[in-house]
């Protein structure tokens, strides 16, 4: 267990994260950039648009970062009761709802073509989507791969530290945002071709409402797990059994427990314990030692009556 009154709670991976978003970023926002001016430059709108929307990723990649950064610079603000280890869950929330509007935006858009179906320039229009698909794949790596992204499924609110307890939402928000563009690519190639090649025009927009389908479903999840963070829902049962399983010992019991998540890998609890005969402070403390996660802890003891 750390100090107790240690009040860091940042992801173990923190400043590494931090590193890899800026990296992308910024090669986001490069290639966003060569898209518009050469849009500008060759007349290309499908050019101009596609850079358009790179900017919503650049956006809520900006946010990550500045997080990172924030949460780092605060360390030390008495002002964060817990530290600032929830900064990456907020972001993270933030993040879920930009996905979601986009999910939106792209479900307009594809229903209004299959009601109106409207010319596609394929020797355009297929490039700009394979670029986009190379893009973000180099950005996906640039993060640390796709390994505990938003389309992992949740078992429970949250797990024990090495599982959901530890993940970095905020991490896991921005490989969502770019796993979500390289599936709306490869949906988008997908439909195009099937335009292009059999004539199928219907496919272009039935394959973007099914992309809009696919991204509603990880920003729903991202949502969950922000948002039981960011309102100290308990962990799983596990964690709170292996704290009674490890206080209520020699007629010791536990009177009132609550255990949450203030930082990526950080748990906090408050106990209150009683006994005829109550142990020391540091016994109660060495009992739970071997929690795992357990940053901070604060425990009340109360004698019961003979």
């Amino acid at each position: 267990m750390k100090n107790p009154h240690c009040h860091v709670f940042l992801g173990a991976q923190h400043d590494e994260n931090e590193r890899r978003t800026w990296w992308v970023v910024g090669f986001c926002a490069a290639t966003m950039a060569a898209e518009m001016v050469g849009g500008a430059i060759f007349g290309s709108i499908a050019l101009i648009a596609d850079g358009l929307h790179m900017a919503t990723h650049v956006g809520a990649l900006l946010l990550a970062a500045l997080a990172y950064r924030f949460a780092r610079r605060h360390l030390a603000d008495p002002r964060f009761a817990f530290g600032t280890g929830k900064f990456g869950d907020l972001a993270g929330f933030s993040s879920a709802i930009v996905l979601a509007l986009i999910a939106a935006l792209i479900a307009w858009d594809a229903v209004a073509r299959l009601v109106q179906p409207v010319a596609i320039e394929f020797r355009a229009a297929i490039p700009i989507a394979a670029l986009g698909l190379v893009v973000n794949i180099v950005s996906v790596a640039l993060l640390g791969g796709a390994h505990d992204h938003a389309h992992a499924h949740d078992h429970g609110q949250e797990g024990a530290p090495g599982g959901a307890e530890g993940r970095d939402n905020n991490m896991r928000a921005a490989r969502a945002h770019i796993l979500a563009d390289i599936s709306v690519s490869l949906l988008v190639i997908l439909g195009l071709s099937g335009a292009k090649f059999l004539g199928w025009v219907w496919l272009d927009p039935v394959m973007a409402l099914i992309g809009a389908g696919v991204i509603v479903s990880w920003s729903w999840t991202l949502l969950r797990a922000t948002g039981a963070v960011l309102l100290d829902m308990a962990p799983d049962d596990q964690v709170a059994e292996r704290i009674r399983r490890s206080l209520e010992q020699d007629g010791t019991r536990i009177l009132d427990l609550h255990v949450w998540r203030v930082g990526p890998g950080h748990l906090s609890a408050v106990v209150s314990v009683a006994a005829c005969a109550p142990h020391g402070l540091a016994d109660y403390r060495a009992r739970l030692a071997e929690v795992e996660g357990l940053s901070h802890l604060t425990i009340e003891i109360e004698p019961l009556p003979a």
